[in-house]
């Protein structure tokens, strides 16, 4: 009776799973498509900002596994492959932006042979996103995405008037259970901390 207990509980939280799974890929879809063009544009250089707009300068990284690390991992992933996109949705404008990745490796140990606590310990493909856009000055809803992870959050920033502004999205990864429970991108996402010019933004969705 306990095993058929159990194995109805695991079927409901695997449904739950799969349900929160499909609603994130929705979202996500929706929020890629957009249905504005009138928002924002990306800015190259560092000019004159016009009078009634500001820049905002989007930062974000994450580093995943290389390619073939997990064995049975779909061929499909974007995990460790050259390029890895970043979905921005500002007020209803959509913008994918597909990063070059980098191997990276970072020390595991320091010099004393103890373990170091440091997320990105060892060797994996990293990918920054660094985008300078120019929006209307004033307050604006901005979506962040990671089509692969099935992941985003929504915040709210405002801007003020010919200033440009750094909105920057720091990765917390999921922690490894051995041999002790510290968090390693090789265990993927867990979440995005939101800074603006260093301050902490409250996610609006989770």
């Amino acid at each position: 009776m306990k095993k058929l207990l159990g194995y109805f509980v695991l079927v409901i939280f695997g449904t739950v799973i799969a349900g929160c799974s499909t609603v994130t890929k929705e979202q996500i879809k929706i929020k890629s498509q957009g249905g504005r063009a009138d928002i924002f544009v990306e800015v190259k250089d560092d000019v004159t900002i016009p009078e009634g707009y500001a820049d905002l300068i989007i930062k974000a990284h994450i580093k995943t596994h290389l390619e073939g690390y997990y064995i049975g991992e779909s061929k499909k992933s974007l995990h460790g492959k050259p390029e890895y996109p970043f979905l921005i949705n500002i007020d209803g404008q959509a913008a994918i932006w597909k990063v070059h990745g980098v191997k990276e490796t970072s020390p595991e140990y320091d010099k004393d042979g103890k373990r170091r606590i440091d997320p990105e310990a060892g060797t994996g493909m990293k990918y920054y996103l660094s985008k300078r856009v120019r929006v209307p000055a004033g307050s604006h809803r901005i979506f962040f995405g990671l089509p692969e992870e099935r992941y985003f959050l929504e915040v709210e920033v405002t801007l003020r008037e010919g200033e440009s502004a750094v909105l920057e999205f720091k990765p917390l990864y999921k922690t490894n259970r051995i041999p002790k429970r510290i968090p390693t991108f090789l265990k993927g996402i867990d979440k995005y901390e939101v800074f603006l010019d260093g301050k902490p933004v409250k996610s609006l969705t989770n």
